[in-house]
């Protein structure tokens, strides 16, 4: 088992970068350690760049981004930077000068290439730039922390020369990310200053944040071996969340220890290599200065002070969801929502629902884990099953563009379009053409899909099909299937976005930005699924109790968000599988333990 996490006896560079995928408790994380470190004397300035982040929340007072002083914690200053506002500014000023000069429809391509993530990641970088190469603020602080990290993908663009070239005015394939990097020739030499802070081990150390689950740690994972590739090898690992003791009576708590113990047994080999440490899970939201210096104790214990909380949910089933899907004659379903919050399970559980209801209903996954031969095994014939690989749509497009596009450009051009052919973005177009495919089988079934295109990439497609109609040429890469099936996602009476989420901070804002961003894109959405809820279990284990009463607040945000139109699903002491698991699942009418008594 890793050593408790410390940080009063790990001896930490300057910088300190916190990264991990959303909800493992980054903020909480860099926030206690900062917290720590001021406390021991040293002066510290903690950076948030994160979209999603909470930091107003955990200090309980208002942030800018300046450096503010915090009250209660002499020495240590936070500033709340927000790359949103700063990617709208930049956005702005990449496209103004095209204004006027070039058709509409080019103009509304260069937009939506600069509305993506990778815009909000590069203006993030610039912040994070500006801060790693001030060497003024450097030496009044002895440590510096951001509570999020440049991804790997950001960071190769911005090694890359042809990165520096401006916008890509040649770049006809639609789905690029290079906008984002137009008009920041003049920073070229600070940028490539930040990498190289980045990767210097006596600097700067990256914090890889994650949580006792399968998918969090296949992503720090990933994540780890991404960033090493490109020199930044100063790694520490945080296991957070890890329930050390537990009621032995509760078969709650006794699921939840057991699935984290067979996680952290089963620990990517990337991981087993790495320093590593871990944080126990904590019964409360961590907010306010008190929680901070609690945050790596565990300041309660499974055995003591031992009372169930009445959490009074009142929210709709899964059951009561498949119903309304069934009344509203829905054909095409997707489930959406960020990675580790069960998107398969729940459309799974939906198809399953409405099989039982006399429905053929067509399953698909993008999740490579996912057996669903093995999930259903034999009771499958109103259910078609197919899988959609994004590594396999992925290349099949990349080969596509640059086939296209490889007579026109040079080596470096060709180096550059490569990278930005990786981006997350262009992923999301290749899956989402395999999904048109799948929806024009709507006809003789339901589809069911368990991840959805953002906003982002339907406003992407749909800017694209304009810009090619008016230069009266097509890339051939919009086949008509992608062509008929926007319309149709935006037809409510024939698509529902099911949006998935945990009763937690971080995906319920998360989610949140995913909602809206359909929403721009004219997908309006009705239903969303809180899973793995504590609150729905009955759990008399103090310190998941504890859990199950900090989702209250998240649990009521959604009902706000939805309408009403909210159903929670409990946490499952057991993996999901089989179709009975499922069929039981989708028809639950209440929450009910598994004697079917009221919990």
């Amino acid at each position: 088992m890793s050593s408790r996490f410390d940080p009063h006896s790990i001896t930490l560079t300057p910088y300190l970068f916190f990264t991990g995928k959303g909800g493992v408790g980054k903020t909480s994380t860099a926030c206690a350690t900062a917290v720590a470190l001021a406390d021991s004397g040293k002066k510290v300035l903690l950076v948030s760049t994160d979209p999603a982040s909470n930091l107003q929340d955990v200090f309980g007072m208002e942030l800018s981004n300046h450096p503010v002083a915090i009250e209660g914690v002499p020495k240590l200053f936070v500033a709340n930077l927000d790359p949103e506002t700063a990617a709208e500014a930049y956005k702005m000023k990449v496209v103004a000068p095209y204004r006027g000069v070039l058709p509409d429809s080019v103009i509304a391509t260069m937009e939506e290439q600069l509305s993506g993530a990778c815009t909000v990641e590069i203006a993030a970088f610039d912040e994070f730039t500006t801060l790693l190469t001030n060497e003024d603020l450097k030496s009044q602080f002895d440590h510096i922390l951001f509570d999020t990290a440049p991804t790997g993908h950001t960071l190769r663009l911005l090694q890359l020369p042809t990165a520096w070239s401006g916008f890509l005015d040649e770049s006809t394939h639609g789905a690029s990310c290079l906008g984002p990097l137009a008009g920041l020739e003049s920073k070229k030499n600070l940028y490539s200053q930040a990498v190289q802070t980045l990767s210097d081990r006596a600097q700067t150390t990256l914090i890889l944040v994650t949580r006792p689950e399968h998918s969090p740690l296949m992503e720090a994972a990933r994540a780890s071996s991404e960033l090493k590739e490109i020199g930044i090898n100063n790694q520490l690992l945080v296991i957070n969340g890890v329930l050390t003791s537990y009621a032995a009576e509760d078969p709650v708590a006794i699921g939840f220890y057991n699935r984290q113990h067979q996680a952290l047994e089963q620990l990517p080999d990337e991981l087993k290599a790495m320093i590593s440490y871990s944080i126990p899970l904590a019964p409360f939201n961590v907010t306010g200065i008190q929680s901070l210096r609690n945050f790596f104790t565990s300041t309660l214990s499974s055995t003591e002070n031992q009372q169930l909380v009445d959490v009074g949910i009142s929210n709709p089933s899964l059951a009561t969801l498949i119903e309304d899907l069934d009344t509203e004659g829905i054909r095409v379903i997707f489930t959406m929502g960020k990675g580790g919050v069960g998107k398969s399970t729940v459309a799974s559980a939906i198809a399953v629902g409405l099989a039982e209801r006399g429905y053929r209903v067509h399953l698909s996954t993008t999740d490579p884990a996912a057996n669903l031969q093995y999930i259903f095994g034999e009771n499958s014939n109103r259910i078609t099953l197919s899988r959609v690989d994004p590594k396999v749509e992925l290349e099949k497009y990349q080969k596509e563009v640059i086939s296209q596009s490889a007579d026109t450009i040079d080596e470096e051009g060709l180096a550059f379009l490569e990278e930005d052919l990786r981006s997350p973005c262009t992923e999301e177009i290749a899956v989402f053409r395999a999904f048109a495919d799948l929806v024009e089988r709507s006809e003789e079934e339901i589809v069911v899909i368990d991840t959805a295109p953002t906003g982002h990439t339907l406003l992407l497609l749909d800017a694209t099909q304009e810009y090619h109609k008016e230069i009266a040429r097509s890339s051939g890469l919009i086949p008509d299937s992608v062509q008929h099936l926007l319309p149709r996602l935006r037809d409510p009476l024939e698509t529902s976005v099911v949006i998935v989420t945990l009763a937690e901070a971080t995906p319920v804002f998360e989610a949140s930005r995913l909602e809206s961003d359909l929403k721009r894109a004219g997908i309006s959405t009705k239903w969303w699924a809180i899973n793995q809820s504590f609150a729905a279990t009955g759990t008399t284990d103090p310190i998941l109790s504890g859990r199950a009463h900090a989702e209250l607040e998240w649990i009521e945000r959604v009902n706000e968000i939805s309408s009403g139109h909210a159903a929670i699903i409990a946490w499952e002491p057991h993996e999901i599988a089989g179709y009975e698991q499922l069929k039981a699942l989708a028809q639950s009418k209440s929450i009910l333990d598994r004697k079917g008594e009221r919990v």
